[in-house]
């Protein structure tokens, strides 16, 4: 059987290497020069396995309103005379009620902890330098009351198989004394020792080097993508801008915000939107950076060490259509750091800004598509591309093997 798989950021690279993996003759396509150009970039860096709660959950209402009206929010909004953004921002409202947000929760834990096995396979099998730690994480607090009422998460997520652990600011500071500095300012902290990090860009590159190595393998990179030409219930084919032609028994689309255009013109709608979202990524020393990754609860800001590069990632754009860094953003994201990590020398900061394609409840889709009966999706993983990526593509690879899967897939089954 032949697949090809269309988009070569961290979820194409792994679903077209599990594929392969599994025995199929695979083509994959991605227009860029390069795999891992888009929003695999230059992301959190966080393999965030036990802490998966959707943007989509009740705690998020009564902060948009001020959110809306101040500047310096880790929300942005620009209305557009856009009905998708709309119809999207209407069925996220929806979505951000207590029943919902717990279901997805536990949907999201049981493919993040897919996600984590599998990578832990591909390390043991042929390990990937991408700075990967098992150094777990912080989810930090500035406020008392904030900090008590993540003990109602942690206990959701304990009935769930998550280890976590309430701190005090001092036992904060004691287990990373990186954050001393800023101890007045903090409350505690919601502590996951199971999680780790690494660079999502080098994961993916290291990934795409053994796929394009393996016989049954075919890479077009640099390849415009035209259409999805479909005959009856079937996609017959992928039409490049060059009037070239892929052929193949299944088509896997991966491509991130460029998949709605695709399956537009097949007349299917993905239920999806670009959430921009900023990363600064600077050099660091032991004694300057956590050595366990952070996250500002307040802030939205995470915080994880690569091995010698500190990424620092922050903020949600909704209808921020340029991809262009706005330099007020990063300016506040500058500003943010200094007050958790005094010792970081801002200026040798690199900015980037990058789109995450997300669902309105989160759930990324995944599974054979309605437009297509040789037509699947792997899409609108949001802000957990990494976490979830190895997750996804074992989840995918079974559906498409028709073997039995390791998690239930009904509540990743795309309706488009």
């Amino acid at each position: 059987m032949h697949a090809c798989v269309i988009g070569a950021g961290v979820i194409g690279v792994t679903t077209a290497w599990q594929l392969a993996r599994q025995g199929w003759q695979v083509t994959l396509v991605d227009t860029a020069a390069e795999p891992a150009g888009g929003a695999s970039h230059a992301n959190g860096g966080q393999l965030s396995y036990s802490y998966v709660a959707p943007l989509a959950e009740p705690g998020m209402l009564p902060h948009l309103p001020a959110w809306l009206l101040n500047p310096a929010s880790p929300l942005r909004f620009r209305p557009r005379a856009d009905p998708l953004q709309w119809r999207w921002c209407l069925q996220f409202l929806r979505a951000c009620n207590t029943r919902a947000a717990s279901a997805t929760s536990a949907q999201l834990l049981s493919l993040s902890y897919l996600s984590r096995q599998t990578l832990h396979e591909i390390q043991r099998e042929s390990p990937i330098d991408f700075g990967h730690a098992r150094n777990g994480k912080l989810i930090v607090y500035r406020t008392p009351a904030l900090l008590e009422k993540a003990r109602a998460q942690v206990a959701l997520q304990a009935t769930l198989g998550a280890d976590q652990q309430i701190l005090a600011a001092d036992e904060l500071i004691e287990r990373e004394p990186a954050l001393a500095p800023a101890r007045d300012r903090l409350a505690g902290a919601v502590y996951t020792p199971s999680e780790e990090s690494g660079d999502c860009a080098r994961f993916t590159q290291g990934l795409f080097r053994q796929l394009a190595a393996m016989d049954q393998v075919t890479v077009r990179m640099r390849t415009p993508i035209r259409q999805l030409e479909r005959s009856g219930d079937r996609i017959r084919r992928l039409l490049t801008a060059n009037g070239e032609s892929i052929e193949a028994d299944q088509f896997v689309v991966a491509a991130g915000m460029g998949s709605r255009p695709l399956l537009a013109a097949l007349g299917s709608r993905a239920p999806l939107y670009p959430l921009k979202g900023y990363s600064l990524s600077l050099p660091c020393t032991s004694d300057q950076a956590p050595a366990i990754s952070v996250t500002d609860y307040e802030r939205k800001t995470v915080y994880a060490n690569l091995g010698g590069t500190l990424r620092i990632a922050a903020m949600v754009g909704i209808g921020v259509a340029d991809h262009g860094i706005e330099a007020d953003r990063i300016a506040l994201v500058k500003q943010q750091a200094r007050e958790l990590l005094p010792r970081m020398d801002m200026g040798q900061a690199q900015a980037w800004a990058g789109y995450r394609p997300a669902t309105p409840h989160g759930r990324p889709l995944i599974g054979r598509s309605r437009a297509a009966g040789n037509l699947w999706l792997n899409i609108g993983h949001g802000a957990l591309g990494f976490t979830l990526a190895c997750g996804s593509s074992h989840l995918l690879g079974s559906l498409m093997d028709g073997s039995a899967p390791a998690i239930d897939p009904a509540p990743f089954q795309p309706r488009c």
